[in-house]
């Protein structure tokens, strides 16, 4: 019988026909009564784990595991063997009425079973916690007596002097899937056991070798995370911080490694910042000797986690001496978070532009986009700065080395406020301007470029200037340059020069407005990059409310042409797509920049509003609206008349567990007046998701009347004890309820007439962001959810749609008609509706998606 099960364990295939052949033979050896037979017999079923196994004896296993009859090592198997079939089909193992006898095993007397059954009862609890909620008190009364208890009570389960460490490390761990006992006996007499845990790794220790200090560390670390999970005992915490400070000058780097990092946690509650913050002198020192660039990393984490306003410019100038010798592999991340500190802990804001401008100085390769956007942003803003900044930045360039992105800052900060430090003989007009071109023949494209709108910018703010400038404008390697931006700037640059009044030239090249109020796009960055084991930037940013940001968080990059800014046509000469808006930065110009900042939104009450993804479903249903290293979410959608519904799928793509999983959706503005009702039609979603795993929620849409903003969806959890914090725009849309309305020619322009007061139509004509192609344009109309009418616009490149927008209070019926000009690269996209709202919100969103 032993070699049998050792040859279907090892050498069978799980999807094998044979292994419907031996069901019986298992099944035999199950109702034997014989433990050897019925140990083999498990074990062959957890080795094997296939579904047909599950099937045919998921049902059984139960029963073995909770009869008073069956013996221990019996029973410790048959748990490992269910355990195993439900990680593999977790839809064939119903507990139901095993359900409380299976939790009553934190009672046996034997500890081997016990020890078996946890893993089973967490992993239940993982996915049903309701059902195994009274698993919290048995844990906690099991977890006290092996706490109390001296190393030789256990002795069968003593480990190096440490009794059951590896049961207690679970049941800790079982404890973390539930929030703190409502229970004042359970939760006093757990909070006993945490003081006691932390009382004995106080002690001296028993023994001097490895495995002793092994086991005890490991159920404190658990105590720990249990109590950071908790997040509700000012005591405890504080407690926990003190012990894990003694652990960051311990000679093993492992923890020195689980203390900085445990501590990045607890830097976020506002229970234990304070004393997180009393290690500072001991974190810095580690960030300076660490010889594991990982404990670095973690050192510089929690830096930047106990970082506020008492202690951020002695934080900020170590991170930057860290930086001249910093790991290339954290460089990047690291000027980020200078970045961020710099930011929004600047009382002085010269020393925010000194510390940026260093930032550059020490480590430009690294410095992003975002980082230098954001110090334009701040100093246009700022109006106490401005002159500070150019007077700093002026003499930033004149070292010989200096970096392009210290160009590109001088450049446009130049450009503007140049006038601020003319008057000193040493930063005349023209000695600006040399000093701009020395760099010139050094720098890219996109740099040059913004370097030639500054040079315009000149010849606005120093007339003086001029005659030098169109020089430069005017030789070959500008005019005839290869590249086809730099020669287009220079010259319309020169045209304008040449041909405009002072007052059209004053107009034309007025200084830039302040950039609207956003979120920092620098924080967005950082958030991106932050990877597995890493601290959440959400979480500290959550939970550390002072300081705020400085007046200026613009979305937007400062592009090379927007420092040519107009509210009139005449930007067309520049190459701008279109006018800016009165008070927000111009549009990006043309394909040289990427506008970084297009992603971020207005703030949500507690993350960040991320809508990367939500202007690709405004023609399609289904696809995925948000992915990162860590979090997949999927969308399939379907609609008809004014009801809808949606699917949203979260994918875990890492191998750890996400604990604590909540999904909010709201409705903000107009919304949360029941414009949209939006509801949730199963039960909300499971609060632990495996790694690798992928649950569903269905959201039920109804429309009431039209509305133009967008409901809102919050994800929590989290991830190595570190709070994630996710707010997505959900793509509800108005055209979602759009009904295709067939109409002929006759049909289509006498509705056309009919819709003609100026309130009824809205147009928009603008430059083709994406492929013009027949075939894409038809997609995306049908996509739309109106009807494609064919024959009948007189012109055949033109495109023609009508539909009804369904809500519950009325129908609004739209015309659409799209004229593409492909020589010209651009649209005109022109809609009629009986409501003049829902035609100017279409229009907005329509002419993102062409």
């Amino acid at each position: 019988s032993l070699w049998g099960y050792l040859f279907i364990s090892v050498l069978v295939n799980s999807n094998s026909e044979l292994i419907r052949l031996i069901n019986n033979a298992i099944k035999n050896d199950l109702s034997s009564r014989n433990p050897t037979f019925m140990c083999l017999a498990l074990h062959c079923i957890a080795n094997v784990g296939s579904r047909e196994m599950a099937e045919a004896f998921a049902s059984e296993i139960p029963r073995i595991l909770v009869a008073g009859d069956t013996m221990d090592s019996v029973k410790q198997s048959a748990a490992l063997c269910l355990l195993r079939l439900y990680k593999t089909s977790p839809d064939l193992v119903l507990m139901g009425e095993w359900t409380s006898r299976v939790v009553h095993l934190l009672n046996d007397q034997h500890m081997g079973v016990v020890t078996a059954a946890i893993s089973l009862i967490t992993c239940l609890s993982q996915k049903n916690p309701d059902e195994f909620k009274t698993c919290v008190s048995l844990a906690v009364s099991r977890l006290s007596r092996i706490v109390s208890s001296a190393s030789t009570d256990l002795q069968d389960y003593t480990y190096y002097f440490v009794p059951a460490p590896w049961l207690s490390c679970k049941l800790l761990r079982l404890l973390q899937c539930y929030p703190p006992p409502e229970d004042g006996a359970v939760k006093g007499r757990l909070v006993e056991c945490l003081e006691t845990i932390l009382n004995k790794a106080q002690e001296p220790p028993k023994s001097k070798k490895v495995q002793h200090s092994n086991a005890k560390n490991a159920i404190l670390f658990e105590a720990i995370s249990l109590i950071i999970h908790y997040d509700s005992e000012p005591n405890l915490l504080v407690r926990a911080c003190n012990q894990l400070g003694q652990f960051l000058q311990h000679r093993e780097t492992n923890l020195r490694y689980l203390a900085l990092e445990s501590m990045c946690t607890l830097a976020s509650s506002e229970f234990s910042h304070e004393a997180v913050k009393t290690h500072i002198e001991t974190v810095i020192n580690a960030l300076k000797t660490e010889r594991d660039v990982s404990v670095r990393q973690r050192a510089a984490d929690l830096l930047y986690a106990m970082c506020d306003r008492s202690n951020a410019k002695q934080i900020v100038a170590e991170m930057l001496s860290y930086l001249e010798t910093a790991d290339y592999s954290i460089r990047e991340e690291m000027v980020l978070k200078v970045a961020i500190l710099a930011e929004k802990y600047a009382v002085d804001y010269s020393w925010y532009v000194d510390t940026i401008l260093n930032l550059i100085r020490i480590a430009g390769d690294y410095v992003s986009e975002e980082v230098w956007y954001r110090v334009i942003q701040i100093v246009i803003n700022r109006d106490d700065v401005q002159g500070y900044a150019a007077k700093t930045v002026f003499e930033a360039l004149q070292a010989p080395a200096c970096h392009e992105n210290m160009v590109k800052v001088g450049g446009y900060i130049l450009g503007e406020f140049g006038n601020l430090i003319a008057g000193d003989p040493r930063s005349s007009p023209l000695v600006q301007f040399n000093l701009l071109h020395s760099k010139f023949h050094l720098c890219s494209v996109p740099t040059r470029a913004l370097l030639l709108s500054a040079y315009i910018k000149f010849i606005n703010l120093f007339p003086e200037t001029k005659a030098t400038i169109q020089e430069v404008l005017r030789c070959d390697s500008q005019i005839r340059n290869s590249d086809v931006e730099l020669q287009q700037r220079a010259v319309e640059y020169l045209k304008l020069s040449s041909i405009a009044s002072t007052d059209v030239l004053a107009t034309v090249l007025e200084e830039m407005p302040p950039f609207p109020e956003r979120e920092s796009s620098i924080l967005a960055k950082l958030k991106k990059k932050k990877g597995p084991g890493a601290v959440s930037v959400t979480e500290l940013e959550d939970s550390k409310r002072e300081g705020g940001e400085l007046n200026g968080g613009g979305d937007r990059g400062p592009d090379t042409a927007a420092m040519a800014s107009t509210p009139s046509p005449s930007a067309d000469l520049l190459g701008i797509r279109s006018a800016a808006p009165v008070g927000a930065a111009p549009a990006s110009a043309g394909s040289l920049l990427v506008d970084v900042f297009s992603e971020a939104g207005p703030i949500a009450p507690s993350a960040a509003v991320n809508d990367d993804g939500f202007l690709r479903f405004v023609c399609k249903n289904n696809g995925v609206l948000f992915e990162n290293q860590l979090l997949q979410i999927g969308i399939k959608s379907e609609y008809r008349q004014n009801l809808g519904r949606m699917y949203l799928f979260y994918g875990n793509k890492t191998s750890v567990q996400f604990a604590s999983f909540t999904t909010t959706v709201s409705c903000p503005g107009e919304l949360q007046s029941h414009i949209l009702s939006m509801h949730l039609c199963t039960k909300p979603v499971e609060p632990l998701v495996e790694g690798g795993a992928q649950i569903q929620q269905v959201l039920n849409i109804e429309c009431l009347t039209d509305f133009s903003d967008a409901p809102l969806l919050n994800i929590k959890f989290r991830y190595g004890g570190a709070l994630q914090n996710l707010t997505l725009k959900l793509p509800v849309t108005i055209n979602k309820f759009f009904q295709p309305t067939e109409m002929t020619s006759s049909d289509f322009f006498q509705r056309w007439k009919q819709l003609s007061q100026p309130q009824q139509e809205a147009q928009k004509i603008f430059k083709a962001n994406h492929s013009m192609d027949t075939e894409v344009l038809k997609a995306k109309l049908l996509g739309l959810g109106t009807a494609l009418l064919d024959n009948v616009d007189p012109n055949p490149e033109n495109y023609v749609c009508a539909g009804v927008i369904q809500t519950k209070g009325q129908q609004v019926g739209c015309l659409l008609r799209l004229e593409p000009n492909a020589q010209a690269q651009m649209y005109r996209l022109t809609l009629r509706c009986s409501k003049d709202s829902v035609s100017r919100r279409l229009c907005e969103l329509l002419a993102e998606q062409f």
